[in-house]
């Protein structure tokens, strides 16, 4: 329907509203039906004025801060003599914001009297629900590499350079890093494997405190120095996610395993 040409402004308005299909009139006033209605008020009494729109809600009350031990962690692991103290010491620690998000602090798996020690970056998701190191995908292949050096989870001490899961699997913050790193150089002390293998870049840049990446830092021994003057070799090698999502990296992997085989052998040789 084309509206009708008048010079009346409000037959024009009237004409176009009929155009555009609004034909009814059904309040003199805007109704919002969002809003719970008023009850109807007894005759003699006047009707309190609607408001115009709906009162906006109270905002929620913001969430109670989480208490964070905010000292620094080097004393109490220092305080450890023994691995179950350095354990406890680490649970009991509320500095780092991570432990707050995750389910479980993961500390470490297999023997702790082995001579090689395997330090990775963080749990995962896997981990976090378990509680143990390198049990999910990454852990399968881990598993496969030491068995390709005959050794196992009995013969090798795990643990990683962060104990609490990052959300969403991201990488540590430099400063994350920094709060658990007094307690790993901790359990290396009371480790004191005879070899340490570091795998991937951010546990190797937070333990040998080096600028590379792990690309130029794989497949070169470095040494780890203790307290008493002793020194652990140490070879970076590439973490094994990253050998699941880059398998063509896989041989230079293999080559860090016999590198290790060779000096586990040289350092630890089989009893007969």
């Amino acid at each position: 329907m084309v509206p009708t040409q008048t010079a009346d402004p409000v037959a024009a308005l009237l004409a176009w509203h009929l155009a555009v299909g609004c034909d009814e009139t059904l309040a003199d006033a805007p109704l919002n039906r969002l809003q719970a209605p008023v009850p109807a008020a007894p005759a003699d009494t006047p009707a309190a004025p609607r408001p115009s729109r709906i009162a906006a809600a109270p905002p929620p009350p913001p969430p109670a801060p989480i208490a964070l031990d905010t000292g620094p962690p080097t004393e109490l692991a220092a305080s450890a003599g023994t691995l179950e103290a350095l354990s406890n010491a680490i649970r009991s620690y509320t500095g780092c914001g991570l432990k707050a998000t995750a389910i479980n602090t993961v500390i470490a798996d297999g023997n702790p009297h082995a001579a090689l020690m395997v330090l990775g970056e963080a749990p995962g998701a896997d981990e976090d629900r378990q509680g143990k190191p390198f049990v999910g995908a990454s852990g399968q292949l881990l598993d496969r590499m030491l068995a390709a050096i005959g050794r196992d989870r009995s013969q090798t001490y795990i643990s990683n350079v962060v104990f609490w899961r990052p959300p969403g699997n991201r990488q540590p913050t430099p400063q994350e890093l920094q709060l658990c790193l007094p307690f790993v150089l901790r359990h290396i002390e009371l480790v004191r494997p005879k070899v340490l293998m570091i795998a991937g870049g951010v546990a190797v840049k937070a333990i040998l405190q080096r600028a590379e990446g792990i690309m130029k830092l794989r497949g070169r021994w470095f040494t780890h120095q203790l307290t008493d003057g002793s020194s652990i070799p140490v070879l970076p090698t590439y973490h094994p996610a990253f050998l699941l999502r880059s398998p063509a990296q896989k041989r230079d992997a293999w080559r860090d395993l016999i590198e290790i085989q060779v000096k586990l052998e040289e350092l630890d040789p089989p009893r007969p």
